[in-house]
């Protein structure tokens, strides 16, 4: 059976396109203690709702957001630990894995520009992965590009940790932005021309069949050699999906590799309502304020030293002297997200590297060398 973290709060994934004061009530009255637990069953709500004239049951299952005491979650299987080597690429294009749809919840507010769900996905425990590394989906239908041929896969990153939402390492989560066209000349939104991966997975349901491949990467995975590190987390929008995972094996589970070290988040996205995850990062904030730091830059709603739109590199930049100083002493720095971010962020460093009377290029070069220099963007 699936499993909640303890806390004073319970978290439950609403389906997609359910009214968003129905999922702020299921939040608030859902306040259950539970001693000194740390995990309780997994609830599960049948609601119903009323399409084309028909009553429709829909089941929303508990999403494991832990959200009050200090107890981490136990995990299993403890063998998920005994790898030397990430895995790899065990599940490819010709012959993917068949995995069920968990639950599609919608995690941005009313007011987020576009989108983005949260997606659980139960491999089985037949797709085990280390946080950092992605799936590949395989959208269901015809390449219109091939005719006879199926689609391309799409690589997203994990959103969870190698023991998933549901702490029994049978699942994987992704963080998924629904995609939307807009005809250049009319303006009109084209759904026919729209991403038909993010939004085959936007769309799904408990209990759709979905085609994944991988796991894949080796860029993202968090080192954890040294328990004392200092990880620096540079995300937009869903880029922010591979350091939830981070985030949650240091601060929420239970696990031999005990975190003592810094994290350090910066997330940029457009708003208040399209901030991913918040709940999760600012209770780490609020139990482990000597190991975690965050710092969000909201274009539509701050403004940088100059008056114009904050963005994430703007963020970076107030705080560059002390990311410096923490990369100097062998601080891991990661970027996830649009290709983008990377080109203003680079600038950004740039710029204060030659404040501070350094080469930019030399170390950039430096920081490669030592592997402390992480970039997955797409």
């Amino acid at each position: 059976m699936a499993h909640c973290a303890a806390a004073s709060q319970i978290a439950l994934a609403v389906p997609v396109g359910s009214d968003s004061t129905l999922r702020k009530s299921v939040l608030k009255t859902s306040s259950i203690s539970f001693s000194d637990r740390s995990w309780a069953p997994a609830l599960s709500l049948d609601l119903k709702s009323k399409t084309n004239g028909r009553l429709q049951s829909q089941n929303v299952v508990c999403m494991s957001v832990q959200q009050a005491n200090k107890s981490k979650v136990e995990v299993a299987p403890v063998e998920l630990e005994d790898a030397k080597d990430p895995p790899l690429n065990l599940y490819k294009p010709k012959e993917p894995y068949t995995a069920t749809i968990v639950s599609v919840e919608r995690i941005v507010g009313p007011k987020a520009p576009g989108e983005t769900c949260h997606i659980v996905i139960d491999h089985g425990g037949n797709v085990p992965y280390w946080e950092g590394q992605s799936y590949g989906v395989i959208p269901p239908g015809e390449n219109p590009k091939k005719p006879g041929a199926p689609h391309n896969v799409r690589l997203y990153s994990i959103a969870s940790t190698r023991y998933g939402d549901n702490f029994d390492g049978r699942t994987g989560s992704l963080c998924v932005r629904r995609a939307v066209y807009y005809d250049p000349e009319t303006g009109k939104e084209d759904p026919s021309k729209a991403g038909v991966c993010s939004n085959f997975l936007c769309d799904s349901k408990p209990g759709d069949k979905i085609r994944i491949t991988g796991p894949a990467g080796k860029i993202m995975l968090l080192p954890e050699d040294d328990p004392k590190a200092t990880h620096i987390m540079i995300a937009t929008g869903t880029g922010v999906a591979p350091y939830r995972g981070y985030l949650r094996r240091m601060f929420m589970e239970s696990v031999p590799k005990k975190f003592e070290g810094l994290a350090w988040l910066f997330l940029g996205v457009a708003n208040t309502d399209s901030l991913l995850y918040d709940e999760e990062f600012t209770k780490y904030l609020q139990e482990y304020p000597d190991h975690f730091r965050y710092d969000k830059a909201l274009s539509r709603e701050q403004k940088n030293k100059n008056g114009g739109k904050m963005y994430v590199q703007d963020k970076i930049e107030e705080y560059s002297d002390e990311i410096f100083k923490l990369l100097d002493n062998g601080a891991h720095i990661y970027f996830c997200g649009l290709k983008g971010m990377m080109p203003g962020i680079q600038d950004t460093l740039k710029r204060v590297a030659e404040e501070r009377g350094e080469s930019w290029e030399a170390k950039l070069s430096q920081l490669k060398k030592n592997k402390q220099w992480h970039v997955e963007v797409y």
